[in-house]
């Protein structure tokens, strides 16, 4: 154990402990990083807590010439400055009551490590090391680490009580570590999940970004869906809504989760594949022989996806891309050069390849005898679209053209948005291959189509 725990070490981090230590105080390193290094890994942040006082921590730490941080003073925080990396040292403490379900009102500095660490939330969080003294484990969390349990400190209810990001944050343990939940805590997931909603929209964003990246997001979705669809109640329709269809084996959302077992670990194609078919129970219509259809699914789940984005504040660029993929995901591309060049020209190539992958997911969830035949297609278009965007391919993009607006101004083109609609129409006609890639013939083309700018 202490060979594995040598990983928790940290020269700058045994560097502060041992400062404090020589000057009668109590220091070791706590949490996410003793877990990690209990686990084999090797960790990336280094928490520290003793029983000094902030300001003495600050005051010890200035007058032996390190740059000293306060911001967190007031709960307990001094951060110490190494070039641009800080590290937290925390006053041992308890916490009062938490009225909103996310903040302490107030918290008193204590002496004891061990009633500082009964206030963590998980067992595998609530652990501290120190060379000499070696592990310290007060509430059974090497145990829960060797069973691959995640378990609240104490009472689950009032753990969650405290601050309800903890919810997030036991799903987010459980899918990330792939590691099954103590039932008492996983009962109380479940009933205290309405708190979630006292979380900021930023940090339901982190958290379940997290999840939905994790390999275990699948498991998560699947048993704690009455959890998440507290900030995603647009989901909540598809979980057991059949299909009727020959196309499919599956519930909408069984087909989601299907899907999402052969979705990259990538969060845009994870956003992509879990919320491409939101829009289905509200679009669902059923015709004389039972058969299920879902006209319009597409452009609706496009548009929920939006709504959803926005509202956990996930960025700009990630959500317009998603978005993006949703829309076009039931598209059906001819497997044809022109067909796939006005794709990448679309969207780029990026995205383009990106709908490939969504694509290839959502077939994997589909009738495997209904879907064969697209799913080859599929295939094909993904291969077509690294050869058409080598860099010694067919013109793509406007930059690929044998002209560029210089060229154009000195046709006599007027800068501004016609010179962008006469790049636009040279490069349709390039890749629709009506006109050949070739200075001449483009500026041949202009001049006979001046009326069309």
């Amino acid at each position: 154990m202490r060979t594995r725990l040598s990983a928790c070490c940290d020269e700058k981090a045994d560097e502060i402990i041992e400062l404090l230590r020589k000057n009668g105080y109590l220091a070791y390193y706590v949490g996410g990083c003793v877990r990690d290094a209990l686990m084999g890994k090797t960790p990336h942040d280094f928490d520290i807590a003793t029983n000094a006082l902030p300001d003495q921590t600050a005051r010890l730490f200035r007058e032996n010439g390190y740059a000293v941080l306060e911001t967190g003073a007031r709960h307990g925080t001094v951060s110490i400055c190494f070039g641009k990396r800080a590290y937290e040292i925390t006053t041992f403490r308890t916490e009062s009551a938490y009225r909103d379900h996310r903040r302490p009102d107030s918290v008193k500095f204590i002496s004891s490590l061990k009633e500082d660490l009964s206030r963590r939330d998980f067992t595998i969080n609530a652990l501290a090391f120190y060379r000499e003294e070696g592990l310290l484990d007060y509430f059974g969390g090497e145990n829960d680490l060797k069973n691959r349990t995640i378990r609240c400190v104490g009472e689950p209810n009032v753990r969650f009580a405290e601050d309800a990001l903890r919810i997030l944050r036991a799903l987010r343990f459980s899918a990330v570590l792939d590691f099954s939940m103590e039932p008492d805590t996983a009962a109380a997931v479940h009933t205290c999940r309405e708190w979630i909603r006292t979380v900021s929209a930023e940090r339901i964003c982190a958290e379940f970004s997290g999840i939905l990246t994790a390999d275990g997001a699948v498991r998560i979705l699947r048993d704690y869906i009455d959890v998440l669809g507290v900030f995603l109640p647009e989901l909540l329709p598809s979980v057991g809504f059949p299909q009727n269809s020959p196309w499919h084996i599956y519930d909408v959302f069984a087909h989601t989760l299907t899907a999402l077992e052969h979705t990259p670990a990538d969060l845009t194609l994870r956003l992509a594949v879990l919320l491409h078919d939101i829009g289905k129970p509200y679009v669902y219509t059923q015709d004389e022989n039972g058969t299920g259809h879902f006209k319009g699914h597409a452009a609706l789940s496009a548009e929920l996806a939006d709504r959803i984005l926005r509202r956990l504040k996930f960025g700009r660029r990630l959500r317009e891309d998603v978005c993006l993929l949703v829309r076009h995901h039931d598209d059906r591309i001819p497997c044809d050069a022109a067909s796939v060049k006005r794709l990448i020209r679309s969207m780029g190539k990026e995205n383009a390849l990106r709908l490939v992958q969504v694509e290839r997911a959502d077939r994997a969830a589909q009738n495997p005898v209904m879907v064969a035949e697209r799913s080859r297609a599929v295939e094909k278009i993904g291969r077509m679209i690294h050869e058409l965007t080598r860099p010694d391919a067919a013109c793509i993009t406007i930059a690929d053209l044998a002209v560029s607006g210089e060229d154009l101004l000195a046709e006599g083109i007027p800068q501004g948005v016609r010179i962008g609609k006469a790049l636009a129409m040279l490069l349709e006609e390039v890749t629709e291959e009506r006109l050949p890639n070739e200075r001449e013939a483009l500026l041949r083309f202009l001049r006979e189509n001046q009326a069309l700018l």
